[in-house]
């Protein structure tokens, strides 16, 4: 006999950084301090209130005000003030990071069960001279940089030599990464993007550095634009993911965002990349509309590339006000047999003087006709328990890493076993 899964269909959405403060070794990464959500909202008036109704104030300091929104298009209609929910609707806690690091590769895979042991090579200060070298024999032509600087900053400050050079920008960050960007009216995208195969053989394959970035973009000195053109070229996972899982039992996984070239690829069925996080939401909902069962996973990488890495908290507020009015209209779209999770993959707190990520707790918010509202599923040692839950609810066999919650937030799981 088949077994039925619980929920059908889980949609799984990464707010890509949207930390809720420092873990216990954040120390150890220059992050002590560090509150992405927490320093936003104490920096402004954040009116997240479908966030809050999840339970998201219950984990975080968000302040009192708030907006109440309604309508079709989540507009606005009142202001209220008030604590934390008095009745959360959904599932919440919060989770660490059990591998090390905090990059984007190492917290997506350990979303999905796979917990690394040591963190990626990292060049914060730049990358060997003779691989250098040898990569600019590889595409014929001298690289600008090389050096750890944020990618707003190193076009405005190489953007003009780059125009009258034609030679492409290298750069990196405290992340285990090897950024290219060029203008797409000198380097044209897709020569980018072969630069950046050539970039993966040898930093990726080659040393082990977790990801190549193509960064291209347009503009004018003084008025550059990083366009909707990055593609990231990640390692392959080292072990089995749930992806991997699912794939085996031919249980369909929608890939929305960057989630395909995070996990090279591996255990995805459909792959669809996005040009803002407002363009991510409308493939979530057509995904919604169009895929009955099986997983749909979203990232949202606007919170972390536009804003967390320009310091920018008023835009980091906005967005997540921007989300927070589309969360309205996506609540009322979940089916009987539906679970909603939302989380993050690391911080990147806005307010310090960092521009990197930050090594910090991220919330997971689950809901769904079918979810237990108010449970407090605490600290959960890794991300992994996200993920150890929803193989739990497919029935794949079990991940290496996480420890199941889906009995504590299933109202059926309860009722057979009290």
């Amino acid at each position: 006999m088949t077994r039925v899964p619980p929920f059908a269909r889980v949609i799984l959405i990464v707010l890509d950084s949207v930390g809720i403060g420092e873990l216990p070794d954040a120390a150890a990464y220059g992050d002590q301090g560090s509150n992405t959500l927490g320093h936003i909202a104490r920096q402004t008036m954040l009116r997240i209130p479908n966030l809050r109704s999840l339970g998201l104030d219950r984990l975080v300091a968000l302040g009192e005000q708030e907006r109440t929104w309604g309508g079709s298009r989540g507009e606005p209609t009142s202001i209220s003030s008030r604590g934390p929910a008095d009745a959360p609707r959904g599932a919440f806690g919060r989770m660490a990071e059990a591998s090390p690091g905090k990059d984007s590769v190492t917290g997506h895979w350990e979303l999905m069960g796979l917990v690394l042991d040591r963190p990626f090579t990292t060049f914060p200060s730049g990358f060997p001279a003779d691989l250098i070298a040898e990569f600019e024999r590889r595409i014929g032509r001298r690289i600008l940089g090389n050096v750890g600087a944020s990618g707003t900053e190193i076009i405005e400050r190489l953007g003009a030599e780059h125009l009258r050079t034609g030679n492409p920008i290298v750069y990196t960050s405290a992340d285990s990464v090897f950024q290219v960007a060029a203008h797409e009216a000198v380097i044209p995208v897709d020569d980018l993007y072969r630069m950046c195969e050539t970039a993966f053989d040898l930093f990726v394959t080659g040393i082990g550095v977790a990801r190549v970035i193509a960064r291209p973009f347009i503009g004018a000195p003084g008025a550059f634009t990083r366009t909707a053109n990055r593609r990231d070229y990640a390692l392959e996972p080292t072990g089995d993911t749930l992806l991997d899982r699912l794939a085996a039992q031919q249980i369909p996984v929608v890939a929305i965002g960057k989630i395909h070239d995070l996990f090279g690829g591996r255990g995805i069925a459909r792959a669809l990349r996005s040009r803002s996080d407002s363009d991510g939401l409308d493939q979530l909902e057509t995904a919604m509309a169009d895929t009955p069962s099986g997983l749909i996973f979203v990232n949202l990488v606007d919170f972390d590339t536009v804003y967390g890495h320009r310091n920018d908290v008023d835009g980091y507020a906005e967005n997540l006000e921007r989300f927070d009015a589309r969360l309205a209209g996506i609540l009322p779209m979940l089916r009987r047999d539906d679970l909603l999770a939302v989380t993050a993959d690391h911080g990147n707190d806005p307010s310090t003087p960092s521009t990197d990520h930050s090594r910090e707790y991220v919330p997971v918010l689950l809901a769904g006709p079918q979810v237990l509202a108010g449970v407090n599923l605490g600290t959960r040692p890794t991300f992994a328990d996200l993920g150890q839950t929803i193989a739990d609810n497919f029935g794949v066999p079990r991940l290496a890493q996480g420890t199941s919650f889906l009995d504590d937030v299933l109202e059926a799981r309860r009722v057979e076993h009290p």
